[in-house]
Formats: structure tokens, C-alpha cells, sequence
């Protein structure tokens, strides 16, 4: 139900791009992630800090993609999240000694202080990573290839979460008995 809830803002945005334009889809993706943020508030009563910063950087860079009528703004939306999360992760770690994935996470995952890390810098990576590749993708090719991208580009945090998972499975304590 949560990865369904997780796509439905970027296929709607798609779904309205390809019929009826960038403009239209922006304003689609806009009404879809307060319409999102609003599930995930009555399923969990609460939105993390990223549900936030993800709601408003839409409605700040939507908002500017409609009035100034130029889709350059919700096209380096992605950008600025990620490099802001890589950032903010990273100054955490580094200048802070603060683990934010420890502190988000540690309450339902049990795991080592050096798989936390080794996470951590996985996750800052990650986030640089994906950054740079919206940025290029912003700046070498046209609107509807980066749509395509933006829905395609989908496998990549797939792709990232089942190597996470399966790089701390082995480090989980399980909870039945030894036989």
C-alpha cells in the first residue's frame, strides 16, 4: 500500500505530462503530493521530515514552474533534494558526530554502530549521486526525456534499497530461538 502511495504522485504527473503538457502535470504532481502527504498523515498520524522538505521544495518549485511559466524550476526540484539530503547527511555525520540514519532508524532496526556508518555514507553517496545525474539529465536533454527519466529513474532507489536490504540482513538479530 505505501509504495503505491509513494508512485501515485510521479504517475500521475506522467499520465499528465504525455496528454496534456509540462504545466498541467506539474500542477497534477502538486495537488497529488498534498493529496499523498495526506494519506500518509492519516495512516501513520505523523509526517517524517522528509515527507516535509519533499512537500514543500513541490509546492515551491511547482509554484514557481506555473506563475513564471517555465519548467526549468520543478525540473531541478530534484536536484536541490537530493543535494540538500546528501548535504544535510553528510555535515550530520562528519561535522555533527550525529548518525540521522541511526536516529531515524534505530528504534526498528537493531544494527552495529559500523553498519549504521557504512549505511550512512551509502545514503550520502546515494543522494550526491542522484543529484548530479538529474542535473545532467536537466541540462542535455529535452523536457520529455527527462520526464522519462524522472518515471524510469524510479529503479534507481529501487535498485538502491534491495542492496540495502540485503547488505544488513545479515547483520539483523532475529527474534526466534536457536534449535
Amino acid at each position: 500500500m505505501k509504495i503505491l502511495i509513494d508512485f501515485f504522485p510521479i504517475l500521475l504527473f506522467f499520465g499528465a505530462y504525455k496528454f496534456y503538457g509540462i504545466y498541467l502535470g506539474t500542477a497534477v504532481l502538486m495537488a497529488a503530493t498534498v493529496v499523498q502527504m495526506g494519506l500518509i498523515y492519516a495512516i501513520d498520524r505523523r509526517l517524517q521530515t522528509m515527507h516535509k522538505v519533499t512537500l514543500v521544495l513541490i509546492l515551491l518549485f511547482g509554484t514557481l514552474t506555473l506563475v513564471l511559466q517555465d519548467d526549468r524550476f520543478i525540473k531541478w526540484k530534484p536536484t536541490v533534494l537530493y543535494g540538500a539530503m546528501s548535504v544535510a547527511l553528510a555535515v550530520a555525520l562528519w561535522a555533527m558526530k550525529k548518525n540521522f540514519l541511526k536516529m531515524l532508524l534505530g528504534s526498528q532496526l537493531e544494527l552495529p554502530d559500523a553498519v549504521w556508518l557504512r549505511l550512512n555514507v551509502a545514503w550520502i553517496a546515494y543522494c550526491a549521486f542522484m543529484s548530479v545525474l538529474n542535473a545532467y539529465v536537466v541540462l542535455n536533454f529535452s523536457t520529455e526525456a527527462w520526464v522519462d527519466f524522472k518515471l524510469w529513474g524510479y529503479a534507481f532507489p529501487l535498485v538502491f534499497l534491495v542492496a540495502q536490504g540485503f547488505y544488513i540482513a545479515p547483520h539483523l538479530k532475529s527474534d526466534e530461538p536457536a534449535t
